[in-house]
């Protein structure tokens, strides 16, 4: 039970009931002299009441019965159906033993989180995505829309990004692929990162964006502010949604349109998901080398598809997309989700292939099968940019297919 002894609902009602009556800010002395006035102070003595005060806070400000999950360092999601709490401490979802009260507790539960960051939450305004105070992303759902109760989506944040070797020690990354990300950044090669929801593709991004040197400007185009890389110069744009009255709304199109008059050294969108594609493309064709993104993508195969629905939105057709693409983004690493963790899976090169020359991924190294056709040409990138080529792909370097890679009839794991 996450609720700890002698934080009764009757004691938070109460005290809940003196801070609005008296119109107290509820601040930690606030509610320390208010759990003081309306429990036995004196039987509990001063770090019991100490203790009392900050789960009666977290009742009445805070994430309630959520807030120890929410300081577990190991937890990376929290979900709520309902009543029931399941965690996600980076190898799947497991029940976690929380008593969140009644479904109209979690209803006010959610409807707290959300007024704290400025957003409307109510029958009117069912759903709400937000981010709280600390970093932690919150997306909540109201009935009649949600079904079986309110639902909480909670995203945590971690306070110190992983660095290179933190990934390796924890075998998301194969120690001899730490040279070749290294590689990629110093290179100033264009790169996505691509997967699934909740696959790591914020994490290894942020790590990567702290190799840049210090000398150059990171610009950071974000939906909702998550990348906070270990580095000296960094700016970071936010998009805004629309308010009550459906003013006001700031997207990815117009800031990155801002961003190019920064003076950005890599120019970096959180997750590349609508019509912005089309003006991050054109900055990476206009000088801005080293480029970066998230995108949603359930294979490297897939990523060019992707690319086009995206460019379609920001109006560019597909031969152009095509063609702007394999000119501004050079490599695609994919991650996922397993039963020990989250991983890097593969690292492609996107090249222009066949008689339309469609950009297709080729597989230069995958966590299954090793280096893959791709991988002269993604040592070749790093030679003619003037960087020592890494170790694992020293052997292929000089091979006759570095300087040409066939079209595959069949993109995928058919073209390895």
């Amino acid at each position: 039970m996450i609720r700890s002894a002698g934080t009764t609902p009757s004691l938070t009602a109460r005290v809940r009931r003196h801070i609005a009556e008296g119109h107290i800010d509820a601040t930690p002395a606030a509610v320390m002299t208010a759990v003081r006035r309306e429990a036995d102070a004196a039987a509990l003595g001063d770090n019991a009441v100490l203790h009392l005060a900050g789960r009666v806070r977290d009742q009445l400000v805070g994430a309630g019965p959520l807030a120890p999950l929410l300081a577990d360092p190991a937890v990376t999601d929290i979900l709520v159906n309902g009543v029931e709490v399941w965690v996600d401490r980076g190898a799947g979802l497991h029940r976690a033993a929380a008593d969140l009260g009644s479904p109209e507790d979690v209803r006010r539960l959610a409807q707290r989180l959300a007024a704290a960051c400025g957003r409307r939450l109510d029958d009117g305004h069912p759903y709400a995505d937000a981010r709280l105070p600390d970093g932690t992303r919150l997306h909540a759902v109201l009935p009649p829309v949600a079904m079986n109760g309110p639902c909480l989506s909670l995203r945590t944040f971690r306070q110190r990004p992983f660095s290179l070797p933190d990934l390796v020690g924890r075998g998301a990354v194969p120690a001899a692929l730490a040279p070749v990300l290294a590689a990629v950044v110093a290179a100033r090669l264009a790169y996505l990162v691509t997967g699934g929801t909740g696959s790591g593709k914020t994490t290894l991004l942020a790590t990567l964006l702290g190799l840049v040197p210090s000398t150059e400007r990171i610009v950071l185009v974000e939906d909702a502010a998550e990348l906070r890389p270990v580095h000296p110069h960094v700016v970071t744009l936010q998009g805004r949604t629309a308010n009550v009255e459906g003013a006001g709304a700031i997207g990815l199109t117009d800031l990155v349109r801002q961003a190019l008059r920064m003076r950005p050294d890599r120019l970096v969108i959180g997750e590349c998901r609508g019509a912005e594609i089309a003006d991050l493309l054109s900055a990476m064709n206009t000088g801005h080398e080293g480029g970066a993104g998230t995108l949603h993508a359930n294979a490297p195969a897939d990523v060019p598809a992707r690319l086009e629905a995206l460019g379609l939105l920001g109006g560019l057709p597909r031969a152009a997309l095509h063609a702007q693409a394999v000119a501004a983004i050079q490599v695609i690493l994919q991650v996922r989700r397993t039963d020990r963790g989250r991983v890097l899976d593969s690292i492609g090169v996107l090249l222009p292939t066949g008689e339309q020359h469609l950009a297709t991924v080729i597989p230069a190294w995958d966590r299954e099968r090793g280096l893959g056709c791709g991988a002269p040409s993604l040592a070749r990138m790093f030679a003619e940019r003037g960087v020592p080529v890494p170790p694992l792909l020293g052997a292929v370097a000089a091979t006759p297919w570095a300087s040409s890679v066939p079209a595959p009839a069949v993109v995928g794991e058919r073209s390895w």
